[in-house]
């Protein structure tokens, strides 16, 4: 019995077999049956014909069966596994015995029936098998590595879509899109789109990258950005996926009523405008794809020759009915610049047409971008290009000037002169190199003749003449043009030109928002189609953002509520603390409440660690005090720096100016520009520099200063007020002179106030210390020790 089982098992297969191959001309149509094609019985679960279809696929795969019927066998064994492997599919053929969709597209949405995964169209498996050789020699030159998306196809997204196809060798799904792809490729090749093939097998880091993560996908790349096709692979819906990559405000619609607002718009956005005739209702993708690509340079406009608003218009400017007409206007909207018309215009002809028209023929210099394309660099000497430079304004009384220059520059014919012009109120450093006269209030309109020498902006020029648009002043620059033709040294002034201010950077604020709204809206169609694996890395982000918030707040509310009820017991010591208790130093240098700071006192023992042998990067941080002012202003010192005192690189000291005065006097002597600070207001007295603090960089050799600034306010006296704000809030030595013996206790209190107030903006400066902005005086070396007085 087991023998014979083991034979029938062969035999079974070998006349399953036979029978598919005499019916391979009868199974391509509605009588296939996918069970006997794929030899399971119709109570067969998912994974045996799962297992079944991969054995018959290696089996009759062309690459290894070179049978005449493989290929044929290949696709219904796909299709087969197709129809059952889909529990849809499946159940419908059980029901009706249907192996074809036969419902339209139009039920979903423009592109037509969606389904969960990437779905294909039945239609698609009547085509002739590719082998897998003719499908790479057809992919190999779209092939796409990750250096050449990254260098290449990124920044020329920028100026065309692309369309990239992830693909793999053993991908049995994607054979069935590849002439749908193919056709595809071939249309939207001539238009300009860009076209990229990733393999899976040998690219897997660049399909990581694009967050492919299934085969066979497809999906379009425009400014740097990553959209997903979701739809059936067919052709128009390609063809409206590229569409719809594109920026919706590329191309203006133009009738009789807005034609004059359109191209008057050319001295505003200070670009050509360019209208196309054509008797379609909808805009030419190829129209849409050139808009987008010269976007930074001309305006687009389009007019539909089958509506009645737009008569007038075709009868104004005298426009064929019989084929597509392309019109450019400049300066003028009565007038075209330029003119073409063809009934199949072709990419090439567009190209050289809008390349040829790019700019205005007077633009004006608004970014440095244009700048260099208007003005370029002087590469050989046969190549030299001079700009005729226009400066003026765009107030009433420069419009004659501008229009005269205008028609000047209408007529030149050389090809190597360039005529522009900028206005003096918004590119002013550029214009105070060129003007003569830069002293009057309102410099008249001047012309200079420049070429630029390098990129780094160096420049020859010369002012040729004020400019008021008379026949004189067009004379006298039609004979230094003549002049420079025959001899280029009469540009005898140089000079280094600055970068233009970008008179559009308002603009990028507007495109900015209508980005914003287009990521939206992606994100909203994404969200709304179930795309969740492709949403992933945005849900992550959002939801990593809300727990770090909510756990934020939660800490800070704990933490909060801990601190006030551990702050309420220690009321009394606190209080005591902020008086001060006299002792050493490094008791009092401890600050009030919980808030402690290490102060060490930099003595002649200290001296060495704490400066002279300071680690690289690490700064020591000085108060200066006396006898007298140490426990009110360390007890001010700590609460000031105590945020700073997480950073390893800072050391908190204080110096005793009573013993250690000479030292101090010696540091600002070597530090000459911080004692000019303090030149004119010391006179005959001698500097108290209670209250500075010196930020010492002992491996660099340089220091900061802060100076005390009194800021307390008493309501009591004014002159207390008077007296701390003076000179910048210093006070001075002489005053204990003035001052009789004996003291009331209303005096002291404000000589306590005035102390402990000179280190009010002490926090400021700390962070100014930090970022790096603070002035810094160097010294060609630390005073040494015969300059502090031993300790005692």
């Amino acid at each position: 019995m087991m023998a014979g089982s083991k034979m029938s098992a062969p035999l079974a297969l070998v006349l399953v077999l036979s029978v598919l191959l005499t019916g391979v001309a009868h199974a391509a149509g509605p009588e296939m049956d996918p069970y006997k094609i794929l030899g399971v019985t119709r109570s067969a679960s998912q994974a045996e014909i799962k297992k079944v279809y991969k054995r018959l696929a290696k089996e009759w795969h062309p690459d290894k069966n070179k049978s005449p019927g493989a290929e044929d066998m290949f696709i219904k064994i796909t299709k087969s596994y197709e129809i059952l492997s889909s529990e849809d599919k499946r159940a419908n053929y059980d029901r009706y015995g249907q192996t074809d969709d036969t419902q339209p597209y139009g039920g979903n949405g423009r592109y037509g029936q969606r389904q969960e995964g990437f779905y294909f169209d039945e239609s698609f498996f009547n085509f002739p098998f590719n082998s897998k050789n003719q499908r790479d020699f057809a992919d190999s030159k779209y092939t796409l590595h990750f250096n050449q998306y990254v260098n290449e196809v990124v920044p020329d997204s920028y100026k065309r879509p692309y369309l990239i196809k992830i693909t793999s060798d053993w991908c049995f799904s994607c054979i069935h899109i590849e002439p749908v792809w193919k056709e595809v490729v071939q249309e939207m090749e001539t238009l300009g789109v860009g076209i990229g093939v990733v393999d899976v097998g040998y690219e897997r880091r660049l399909a990581n990258h694009l967050g492919a993560h299934r085969t066979p996908s497809i999906l379009g790349v425009i400014n740097g950005k990553v959209m997903f096709f979701h739809y059936a692979v067919a052709k128009e819906h390609l063809r409206q996926f590229v569409e719809d990559l594109l920026p919706q405000r590329l191309v203006e619609w133009v009738t009789d009523k807005n034609y004059l607002q359109f191209l008057s718009s050319w001295h505003e956005l200070n670009k050509p405008h360019v209208l196309l005739f054509d008797q379609v209702p909808v805009v030419p993708l190829l129209y849409k794809l050139t808009a987008f690509a010269y976007k930074d340079y001309l305006q687009f406009g389009y007019v539909d020759q089958g509506l009645s608003e737009t008569a007038d218009l075709q009868k104004q400017f005298n426009i064929n009915t019989y084929a597509p007409t392309m019109l450019v206007f400049k300066e003028s909207i009565e007038k075209p610049a330029d003119i073409i018309q063809a009934k199949g215009m072709k990419k090439q002809i567009i190209d050289e047409f809008m390349s040829n028209n790019r700019f205005l023929l007077v633009p004006r210099l608004v970014n440095q971008k244009l700048f260099d394309e208007l003005c370029p660099v002087k590469q050989f000497h046969r190549r030299r290009k001079y700009c005729v430079l226009l400066i003026t304004g765009d107030e009433e009384t420069f419009s004659f000037g501008n229009q005269a220059f205008l028609s000047f520059a209408s007529t030149n014919s050389k090809e190597v002169v360039r005529f522009s012009y900028v206005y003096q109120r918004l590119q002013q450093p550029l214009c105070d190199i060129f003007m003569q006269n830069k002293d009057t209030a309102e410099s008249p309109a001047q012309v200079v003749i420049l070429e630029r020498r390098n990129a780094a902006g160096k420049a020859l020029f010369k002012p040729v003449t004020a400019w008021n648009g008379s026949d004189d002043d067009k004379q006298r620059l039609l004979e230094e043009l003549e002049r420079l033709q025959k001899d280029p040294s009469i540009l005898v002034h140089d000079a280094m030109l600055p970068e233009l201010n970008n008179e559009f950077a308002s603009m990028f604020v507007i495109r900015w928002i209508y980005a914003s709204y287009d990521y939206l809206s992606e994100v909203i169609d994404d969200i709304l189609h179930n795309n969740w694996r492709e949403m992933m890395p945005l849900l992550s982000l959002i939801f990593s953002a809300l727990f770090i918030l909510f756990g934020t707040v939660v800490v800070q509310a704990f933490s909060d509520s801990s601190e006030d009820k551990q702050t309420k017991p220690k009321a009394k010591d606190g209080t005591k603390s902020e008086n001060g208790s006299p002792g050493n130093g490094s008791a009092s240098s401890r600050p009030p409440k919980k808030n402690f700071v290490e102060v060490t006192e930099l003595t002649d023992i200290t001296y060495m660690s704490n400066l002279v042998k300071l680690r690289p990067g690490h700064m020591n941080i000085v108060l200066v005090l006396t006898n007298a002012s140490k426990n009110i202003l360390l007890s001010k010192y700590a609460k000031e720096v105590y945020s700073f005192t997480g950073s390893l690189t800072l050391h908190f000291s204080f110096l005793n100016i009573d013993k250690h005065g000479e030292w101090m006097d010696t540091l600002l002597e070597y530090a000459q520009d911080a004692m000019q600070i303090d030149e004119d207001d010391a006179g005959n007295h001698k500097m108290d520099y209670t209250g500075y603090v010196l930020a010492l960089n002992g491996h660099k050799k340089y220091l900061c200063l802060f100076k005390p600034v009194y800021t307390g306010e008493d309501i009591d006296s004014k002159s207390s007020e008077d007296e701390g704000a003076a000179s910048g809030g210093r006070s001075r030595s002489s005053s204990r002179d003035d001052n009789p013996p004996r003291r009331s206790k209303r005096s002291r209190s404000l000589s306590t106030l005035q102390i402990h107030h000179k280190l009010d903006r002490l926090g400021l400066w700390m962070e100014r210390l930090m970022e790096g902005t603070l002035p810094r005086y160097y010294i060609p070396t630390w005073p040494g020790l015969d300059k502090i007085t031993p300790s005692k």
